[in-house]
């Protein structure tokens, strides 16, 4: 399978800027005795959407923790823009599945809120016309001023895209962030984070249990295998940009769905 994301076409050197890169990635806990992760090796390259999935247990939700600063790994190297992964940091954008909208805070002052902490009052201030054009860009240009009761789970969902974006983050990490929606919003969100992630060419990296949505999704999709977690395959993803859900139902999806389910295994079900 070869990719045909547009955005991934090769630069001057014939190389795709890697902007995510994990070496020898291993984590370990109670005293060495239990491995969570073991020789995960991986590679995001700028403009790339890419998707994990596996088993629950396999370490999916270890590995994204640490690609996000949140937990140190035990060994291996972790490199964002060539500078090694710390702790958080400004360039990494994440999304959990729930919103977490500050519930007394605007929908855009709840945008606002990562430069607020990082930067000050004022420099969010100076960021209201970027937070308004991000609420244009998903559909709530009129919803700046309302609070978060009074938005959808779906319109909720898009405002912490919004607020993932404003500091325009290097890698967007995405923590199963549609999947306490109901499938119709699901889908409808799905498609709206393909196009957001085209029209700014952003590098993605999901984690989910459901195959069809990161074949959807995805230009390349891993496989974990758990005990301990680690990469199993690495599976590029032909299909044309921009998705649509039609493409579900057509039978080089299903071709691929068919191998990503042989390639988890029976463990993957149990």
């Amino acid at each position: 399978m070869q990719m045909t994301n547009p955005h991934l076409a090769p630069d001057a050197t014939g190389q795709r800027h890697p902007v995510y890169e994990i070496s020898g990635l291993s984590k370990t806990y109670a005293r060495n005795s239990l491995v969570a992760l073991k020789g995960v090796d991986l590679t995001l390259h700028k403009g790339e959407f890419v998707s994990v999935i596996g088993s629950s247990g396999c370490g999916k939700s270890t590995l994204l923790k640490i690609m996000a600063g949140l937990m140190p790994p035990t060994t291996g190297r972790v490199m964002l823009e060539g500078k090694p992964v710390m702790g958080p940091r400004s360039d990494i954008g994440m999304m959990f599945q729930h919103a977490t909208l500050l519930p007394w805070k605007t929908t855009i002052d709840n945008i606002l809120l990562p430069i607020e902490m990082r930067e000050g009052r004022q420099a969010a201030r100076n960021a209201t016309d970027r937070a308004t054009a991000l609420l244009e860009l998903v559909g709530l240009g009129k919803f700046g001023n309302v609070y978060p009761a009074e938005l959808s789970g779906g319109m909720a969902q898009r405002a912490a895209i919004c607020r993932m974006l404003i500091a325009e983050p290097a890698v967007l990490l995405l923590d199963e962030p549609f999947s306490a929606l109901d499938e119709l919003n699901r889908d409808f969100m799905n498609m709206e984070l393909q196009r957001i992630c085209l029209e700014r060419e952003a590098t993605a990296f999901l984690v989910t249990h459901s195959i069809a949505e990161a074949v959807l999704l995805s230009d390349r999709i891993y496989v974990m295998k758990p005990r301990p977690g680690r990469i199993d395959q690495n599976i590029k993803i032909d299909l044309p940009r921009p998705r649509n859900l039609d493409m579900i139902n057509t039978e080089k999806f299903g071709q691929i769905v068919h191998h990503i389910r042989s390639a988890l295994g029976s463990e993957a079900f149990n």
